[in-house]
């Protein structure tokens, strides 16, 4: 199953926003194709919106919401990410409710930061490092039946 939402999240690879008052079509797509089309604009943050929107593609369970921690509650709890497994990182404070959601890639070799693949991560979808200490999660999400 990784390797589906993998081949899914990189035919991704590159999308961007758009600065200024044009956004960008494939970014509203997430949102669009998830349920949210309410949403009209690619500032408003993205990162659970792309993540529903490869596990849709690829048959698996979702949060459907677009708050990053709500991965908190979608997929099982593992200790040990292979790839494409979901990281759920807290943001500004880890009591917040601000948080990121993105596929796990792999440690660097320290072990002090992640790379996970996601969706606006420096407003596109990439590839980033993140240090280790801001993970709150790992998640193996199950195919849909």
């Amino acid at each position: 199953m990784n390797s589906k939402i993998l081949e899914i999240a990189f035919s991704q690879y590159g999308i961007t926003e758009i600065k200024g008052s044009e956004h960008n079509p494939e970014v509203l797509k997430y949102f669009q194709d998830i349920g949210h089309e309410w949403v009209k604009d690619d500032e408003t943050a993205w990162c659970s919106a792309f993540a529903n929107w490869v596990a849709m593609k690829a048959g698996c369970e979702r949060s459907k919401k677009l708050n990053a921690r709500s991965w908190l509650d979608v997929g099982e709890n593992i200790y040990h990410p292979m790839l494409g497994d979901i990281v759920v990182l807290w943001r500004d404070d880890i009591t917040s409710w601000k948080g990121h959601v993105a596929f796990y890639i792999n440690y660097i070799k320290d072990e002090k930061y992640i790379y996970l693949l996601g969706g606006n991560q420096g407003n596109k979808v990439c590839i980033q490092a993140y240090p280790i200490g801001r993970v709150i999660s790992y998640k193996r999400l199950a195919p849909i039946r």
